[in-house]
Parts: structure tokens; C-alpha cells; sequence
């Protein structure tokens, strides 16, 4: 990827170019400064456009409407500004309205079992994809095989997801509990326990300034050189009591979680794991201010997606003078497409559902006993059965109970697994 080119000082231009006071009244260049700041471009993508004016000039101008909007957020020696345009305003009224009346119970809703089993598949879709962004190498299938199973990792790729499903499941928990410099500690020790080179780092902030974020493929082209390793303790403990305070100079939710990501990612603090914990980060914040939806949304899934797309909204802030507005639209466009793609999986399972029960309550090839089972294993399609919880909730002799589950395999509408010494059983789908 690429390094954008960092964005030409405001001033400078404008003092070479004094002429650019009249073009600031015109009305043409006010309409091209508002288009392009609607699409809200870096200098790296205007600079190539083909453009009626110079693209200094037009930057210029550009940054100038810019700067009278700005809100600024003023952290360690640094001073960070965002603009909230039409469209981001547009995406937080959605993100802040719509979600809560098709995942509640009721006719035609989400009953309280599937809302448990949506939540425990998003934190295992977040766990694996947060994970394949740092690297994880295995498929997204296998990694939730292997979280559903309970097995144990039997790599690094593996024990880095198993991490992250037990450290989202542990965030999921904490949203009504601040955040300080120990519980971020404990977060960070969690989701890299066994994961990194040295086990020392684990839990711990970094003590050194060799760490650079650079391209993975050429350790020469260099993104991003964090802050001195000796102001990482000061700056997290300001970081935590940003965190904490929403009273004093209130910043909307969603913009002020994803500048806490945005944060952990520009300080480094620790020698790895950032990412990761930066995303878990994120979480806890949205969780802790009352957004419960977030809870059913795996937000890295969108983020592996559009990975250069991504690592070019930390760029975009960093060479425009910490304009964090491009790092805010990237992430409210990812949690709307979350967004959208949640209603899209409750579409497909209420449907799944209606079109199985439907299959089942017709099948010539069921018993009452069978088809009640099913019914059962569907409710909870993600956990394993033993032969004897079938044969003590149906009160059946134990070869009765494991004739009908072998007879529920054979038809496919079971998978069977074994565990130990004895076998395990899951629903699997209709034919």
C-alpha cells in the first residue's frame, strides 16, 4: 500500500497565494469546495483529479471550510479535529434509531433463545475476523467449528481467536464497569495470552521505541512511529479518564468509541496486540453507552473486508494534520454495513426457520418423538447433545434415544462428532 502524501499547509499556500481571498466568495469555488467536501477527499485523491483550478488553491479552500467547523479534541501534546457533515449526522440518527424493532420477541420478532444464539455467533465472527486482521491464517469456518466444539487451539492462529472470543465474551459482561489502566491491562493480557514471542509483554506496556507500524510485506516503508515508550503510562491513564468522562465537552457516542480506537492504534502502547485490543476497546465503549445492538454486529467482518480501506483511514488522519474525520467515516460506513448486514441474517434465519419447522411438521420419514427432538436441536442449533440428555428429556430406553439420533444423521439433518469416548450430536440444516 501505498503512503498518501502528506496534505500541503493551509497557510502557506494562502500566503503565497493571496488572490485565493476572492475565490473564497466565488460562487463556483464554493460549490466544488462544498462537493469535495462532501466526499470529504484527502489531498492524495484531490491532487490527481482533473481539476479547474489548481489543486493547492482548491485545497486551500478546501482545508479553510474545514477548519471553521472543526470540533477539536485535545489529547497528550496533540490536537485532533473532526467535521460532522450532512452524512455522518445522517449515519448516527440511523445508528442511534433503527435496530430495536426486529430483534424484539413477539410475533414475527426475535425470540429470547435466538437473540442468545445471535449473540454468541457475532462475538465468535468478531473474535475470528479481528483475529484474521492481525494475521490469524485459518478459515472462518474452522475457527467457529473449533469455538463451538470447544477444542482446544492447536496452533497460534487458533489460540489467538480463542482469545479474542473469551475476551469479547468477558467485554460483553463488563458494560456497566468503567475502564482504567488495570482493566486495560487485564484486556490486553487476555487477548494475547500465549500469543506472543516474548510472554513477558503480555499484560504489560511496551518499554521500548522499536516498534514502528510499518507494510508487513517491506519493513522499510513505515506508516506511523508511535510516541516514547516513557509518556505510553501517562498517556493511557488520560486515555482512561477520557473514556470515563462524558460530562464535560460531550462528544457523541459512536464518533467519541471510534476515536477511542482510533487512540490505542496512534499510541502503540503496547508491543503487540494493539489492534486487537483497540477493536475490544471499541466494544466495551458502545456496550457501556447503552448501544446493545452492537452486541449482535461483528464490525472487524466488514473491516477484514476493506483492510487497505482501513489502514488508509489511520494514513488519511495522520498526513492531514490529525483530521480524524477520514478514520470516523471509514468505521460509521463499516457499522452501517453491519448494520445491514445483521437484518440481512435475521431475514435469512426467521426464514431458515419457517421453511425447516415446515419440512419437519410434513416429513413422512419422522416419528412424533423425532420430529420433537428436531424441533428441540433447532432451538439451539449451535450447542452439542449427548444420547443421554435425549434419552432423559424424552424419558426413552438409551438405545431408543440413540436410534433416533443415528436415524437423525442418516437423514442429514443431524451431524455427529465425537468426543471422547462417546459421540455428540448437533443440528445441522435441512436437505
Amino acid at each position: 500500500m501505498k503512503i498518501p502524501q502528506k496534505a500541503p499547509d493551509m497557510w502557506e499556500i494562502v500566503r503565497r497565494n493571496p488572490e485565493l481571498l476572492l475565490m473564497f466568495v466565488d460562487p463556483q469555488m464554493q460549490d466544488l469546495v462544498a462537493k469535495y467536501n462532501r466526499e470529504y477527499v484527502h489531498w492524495e485523491e484531490l491532487r490527481h483529479r482533473k481539476l479547474p483550478v489548481e489543486a493547492e488553491k482548491l485545497w486551500a479552500l478546501i482545508k479553510s471550510a474545514r477548519t471553521l467547523q472543526a470540533k477539536r479534541v485535545e489529547f497528550g501534546e496533540w490536537t485532533f479535529r473532526y467535521v460532522l457533515s450532512g452524512d455522518t449526522l445522517r449515519r448516527l440518527h440511523l445508528l442511534d434509531t433503527k435496530g430495536a424493532g426486529y430483534l424484539e420477541s413477539g410475533p414475527g420478532g426475535v425470540s429470547v433463545a435466538d437473540r442468545k444464539r445471535y449473540i454468541v455467533n457475532s462475538l465468535m465472527e468478531e473474535a475470528i475476523a479481528s483475529s484474521q486482521l492481525e494475521g490469524a491464517a485459518t478459515t472462518r469456518e474452522a475457527a467457529k467449528k473449533m469455538l463451538r466444539q470447544e477444542r482446544k487451539p492447536r496452533d497460534y492462529s487458533e489460540k489467538m481467536i480463542i482469545n479474542g472470543y473469551q475476551t469479547m465474551c468477558r467485554i460483553a459482561q463488563m458494560k456497566t464497569k468503567s475502564i482504567d489502566v488495570e482493566t486495560l491491562l487485564e484486556i490486553h493480557r487476555e487477548i494475547t495470552h500465549d500469543t506472543l514471542e516474548g510472554p513477558e509483554h503480555e499484560g504489560k506496556f511496551r518499554d521500548n521505541n522499536e516498534i514502528v507500524v510499518a507494510d508487513p510485506q517491506d519493513g522499510n516503508k513505515v506508516y506511523h512511529i508511535p510516541p516514547d515508550y516513557q509518556k505510553i503510562p501517562s498517556l493511557m491513564e488520560e486515555f482512561c479518564r477520557f473514556a470515563s468522562n462524558d460530562e464535560e465537552d460531550f462528544i457523541h457516542p459512536l464518533i467519541k468509541g471510534i476515536i477511542l480506537h482510533f487512540l490505542i492504534g496512534y499510541v502503540h502502547p503496547f508491543t503487540d496486540g494493539n489492534g486487537r485490543s483497540a477493536r475490544s476497546i471499541f466494544y466495551w465503549y458502545m456496550l457501556s453507552r447503552g448501544y446493545w445492538l452492537f452486541e449482535y454486529m461483528p464490525i472487524s467482518r466488514i473491516l477484514l473486508r476493506s483492510k487497505t480501506s482501513y489502514s488508509l483511514a489511520y494514513l488519511y488522519t495522520e498526513t492531514d494534520e490529525n483530521d480524524l474525520t477520514y478514520f470516523i467515516n471509514y468505521n460509521l460506513s463499516a457499522i452501517e454495513k453491519a448494520l445491514k448486514d445483521l437484518e440481512e441474517y435475521i431475514a435469512l434465519k426467521k426464514q431458515e426457520n419457517y421453511d425447516t419447522m415446515h419440512i419437519i411438521e410434513t416429513s413422512e420419514n419422522l416419528n412424533l418423538r423425532q420430529a420433537d427432538i428436531l424441533k428441540n436441536l433447532l432451538k439451539e442449533p449451535d450447542r452439542y447433545f449427548s444420547i443421554a440428555e435425549i434419552k432423559g428429556k424424552y424419558n426413552v430406553a438409551y438405545d431408543t434415544a440413540r436410534n433416533d439420533m443415528q436415524h437423525l444423521v442418516k437423514l442429514g439433518y443431524v451431524e455427529r462428532i465425537e468426543r471422547g469416548k462417546s459421540y455428540m450430536y448437533r443440528y445441522k440444516g435441512v436437505k
